[in-house]
C-alpha cells in the first residue's frame, strides 16, 4: 500500500481543512473561489462596464493565492500523487450512466464524453456547457459565493445564509443528477 498515491483519510484532510479556516478568521479573511473571478474581471478593467467590478481589488490580491494554489496543488496531486485508479463507483450507478452513454463511467475522475478534448466538437455538448456555466455564474451571484465559500468558510463561521445556501446547492444536485441529467442524455 503508498499511502502517498491513496486518497488522504478525513482525519488529516479536515484538520488540515479547519486549520486553513481558523487562520483564515484569525486574519478577518474568508475563503471562496468565486470572489477571485470578480477581482480576476476588475483587475481586466471590468469596472468600465458595471459598478460591480469597482472596488479595491488590490486589497482581494492575497486571494489569488487560493486559484494558484489549486491550480499547483492540482497539478502536482495528478503528477505525482496520483494512483489513476479512477472513481469507484456503485455498479447500478455505472449501469444508469451508461445507459445514457457514457462509456467508461468511474474509469476517468470526469467523463470524457462531457470534458475530453473530442467533446468540445459536439455541438450538443458546447450547449450544455455554456448554458451550465451561465447557470453556475447566474447561481454563485444570486447566492453570494460559492460552494466552497458557503460549504466551507460560510459553515464553519456558523452563518445562516450559508447553511441555507448548502441545503440549495444540494436539492439542486440532487435535482440535476436524478431528474434532469436523465432527461439529457
Amino acid at each position: 500500500m503508498n499511502y502517498l498515491l491513496d486518497p488522504w483519510p478525513w482525519y488529516v484532510s479536515g484538520p488540515l481543512i479547519a486549520l486553513v479556516m481558523a487562520l483564515l478568521l484569525y486574519f478577518g479573511k474568508t475563503f471562496g473561489m468565486s470572489s477571485n473571478l470578480r477581482t480576476m474581471c476588475t483587475i481586466a478593467g471590468a469596472g468600465k462596464f458595471s459598478d460591480f467590478f469597482n472596488f479595491k481589488w488590490k486589497d482581494q490580491l492575497w486571494n489569488l493565492t487560493v486559484v494558484l494554489g489549486a491550480i499547483i496543488g492540482g497539478f502536482i496531486a495528478v503528477q505525482f500523487l496520483s494512483n489513476n485508479s479512477g472513481t469507484e463507483l456503485n455498479p447500478t450507478t455505472v449501469i444508469e450512466l451508461q445507459n445514457m452513454g457514457f462509456n467508461n463511467a468511474g474509469a476517468t475522475l470526469v467523463p470524457n464524453e462531457l470534458f475530453g478534448i473530442e467533446a468540445l466538437s459536439s455541438p450538443k455538448t458546447l450547449i450544455l456547457l455554456v448554458i451550465g456555466g451561465l447557470l453556475v455564474g447566474f447561481g454563485t451571484r444570486y447566492a453570494a459565493g460559492c460552494t466552497s465559500g458557503h460549504a466551507i468558510a460560510g459553515l464553519s463561521s456558523l452563518q445562516k445564509p450559508s447553511l441555507i445556501a448548502v441545503i440549495g446547492f444540494f436539492i439542486g444536485g440532487l435535482i440535476m443528477a436524478n431528474l434532469i441529467l436523465p432527461l439529457i442524455f
